[in-house]
């Protein structure tokens, strides 16, 4: 890495710093590339109470493990940056990627895994209670709603499948047709099958008592005891910024949002860009983001070690002595194994 006009250069810039984007650049930094996170310090499940399904970490403050998986970059001689990337360009063979304060960072490849923004229907007090006791995922938040009061608000294709889902886990659910489209014959006939009760109208607003949900209220008045609501919300990921580079966002084919379009593996259709977690798959959780990065860093770490052979191969070719400019540039941020206490 070197400074030239206030600007970091790097092998790898990791665009979001969630679980996907810190495994990533971790499998980057292991295999010695010089890597940056840049981190706007926004994670989607901030106002979870935990993260679940994540084996041998069941439970842990979201907060938390982004905490150790900073900490473990830092370890292996990579960088955290914080800020809010605003755009992203080709530049000399590479990319320079543009915060809001002004800062750039150039790199060779970029990562990027910053995640994506719930959209909620308009109904009053919804938002508050995010995270809480109105959720979205039976996979995330079933287990701590079982056995209670749950009401389903139609909010997307997805929300019949979600009715379905959290009958596993309560005996109790209604499903709020709210403003959707009458629920098909098929569909009603499953849930009247299963004893889920489908109630119509708008529903105007969540009812609270103390700091708990305690209820749904329809716009006539009506208010249905409930202790959980889920709510299946539009997913768009947080990737406007790639559009500089013709990497726009596209329509989710389940209908649940907007996402970056990626290989398996996370490669992209603009050559040297990954896309990595929620960005791109709306409905990871985080064990299969963090997943996701690693895959992506080592098949980033791959396409560099080709371009890099290829291009030794060409001045063998040429006559030319091996480049060891090239090779200490990828050692910097690294300066051995003591470094890591190997």
């Amino acid at each position: 890495m070197t400074d030239r006009d206030g600007t970091r250069d790097y092998d790898v810039v990791v665009i979001g710093g969630g679980a996907a984007g810190l495994s990533g650049a971790v499998s980057l930094a292991r295999s010695r590339r010089s890597v940056a996170v840049v981190d706007a310090g926004e994670p989607r499940n901030a106002p979870a109470e935990g993260v679940h399904v994540l084996l041998g970490r069941e439970g842990v403050d979201p907060l938390d493990l982004l905490a150790r998986g900073r900490e473990e970059l830092r370890g292996y001689g990579g960088e955290v940056v914080g800020g809010r990337v605003v755009g992203a360009a080709r530049e000399d063979g590479g990319f320079a990627v543009r915060l809001s304060d002004g800062r750039t960072l150039r790199s060779r490849r970029l990562l990027v895994a910053t995640g994506l923004a719930d959209e909620l229907p308009d109904v009053a007090g919804l938002g508050d209670r995010w995270g809480r006791d109105v959720i979205h995922c039976p996979y995330c938040h079933g287990w701590e709603v079982r056995g209670q009061r749950i009401g389903v608000l139609s909010s997307g294709p997805m929300s019949v499948h979600q009715a379905l889902l959290m009958r596993q886990l309560s005996e109790d659910v209604v499903f709020f047709a709210h403003t959707a489209d009458p629920v098909g014959a098929e569909d009603r006939e499953r849930m009247r099958a299963l004893g889920i009760e489908v109630v119509q109208g708008a529903v105007a607003a969540v009812e609270t008592a103390g700091d708990r949900l305690s209820g749904v209220r329809l716009g006539d008045g009506r208010v249905v005891e409930r202790d959980a609501l889920a709510v299946a919300t539009r997913m768009v990921a947080r990737a406007g910024f790639l559009a500089e580079l013709g990497l726009p966002l596209r329509e989710h084919p389940m209908g649940v949002g907007e996402h970056v379009e990626a290989e398996f593996g996370g490669r992209t259709e603009v050559a040297g860009v990954w896309a990595a977690g929620n960005v791109t798959d709306l409905t990871a959780q985080v064990g299969a983001a963090a997943a996701a990065g690693t895959m992506a860093g080592a098949q980033i770490n791959a396409d560099l070690v080709m371009e890099e052979a290829d291009r030794a191969v060409a001045r063998m070719r040429a006559g030319l002595p091996f480049s060891a400019r090239a090779e200490a540039r990828a050692h910097e941020a690294v300066a051995g194994p003591e470094r890591h206490g190997l």
